[in-house]
């Protein structure tokens, strides 16, 4: 989300992009209060204890009150229930350390090594009601060779990830038409 942000304030998606909320199901969550201090507006709303549809529907009128164009998640670690899906429907970007045709879901960056993968790809996708089952819109590999961590493997997904989800938010904004 501050690798976004910082993309939104002087990088690729200056003049492109505004972030109309940052949000989360966790009011404590680190990245509100960075955010607030970044100046971005915030928005909780606490999941802990509720069914997923309940919890995603009221989250839907939250976010619909900032009319956002596009839901764009970075670090929100919840399965989206299809309810949300439906509501956003072709609008919610993802990012994923992986190639999702590979492995979904958690723990991408401890699959590719534990296994010794000699490169893994990071996935910029379109969410649809599966498991990061969605329209693949970008991918870019990551070189893993020598990475004899899982913090190495992290840092060098993570230098990728920062570049790729900002460079295909870029281009996914720019060829859809205006309304």
């Amino acid at each position: 989300m501050l690798a976004l942000a910082e993309a939104v304030r002087a990088g690729v998606l200056r003049g492109v992009a505004e972030i109309a909320v940052v949000f989360s199901n966790d009011p404590a969550a680190p990245g509100l209060e960075s955010a607030a201090a970044l100046g971005l507006p915030t928005a909780s709303l606490p999941s802990k204890g509720r069914k997923r549809e309940s919890f995603d529907l009221e989250a839907v009128e939250v976010l619909r009150g900032y009319q956002p164009d596009y839901v764009v998640l970075a670090g929100y670690m919840r399965v989206l229930s299809p309810a949300f899906v439906r509501a956003f429907a072709g609008r919610i970007v993802n990012i994923h350390p992986a190639d999702t045709h590979q492995h979904q879901g958690l723990h991408a960056y401890e699959w590719a090594y534990d296994n010794r993968l000699p490169e893994t790809k990071i996935t910029v996708h379109l969410v649809d009601e599966g498991l990061d089952t969605g329209p693949i819109l970008a991918q870019r590999p990551v070189n893993l060779v020598g990475a004899d961590t899982l913090a190495e493997v992290q840092r060098r997904g993570l230098a990728v990830e920062h570049v790729l989800y900002a460079e295909t938010l870029r281009d996914l904004i720019t060829s859809t038409p205006s309304t």
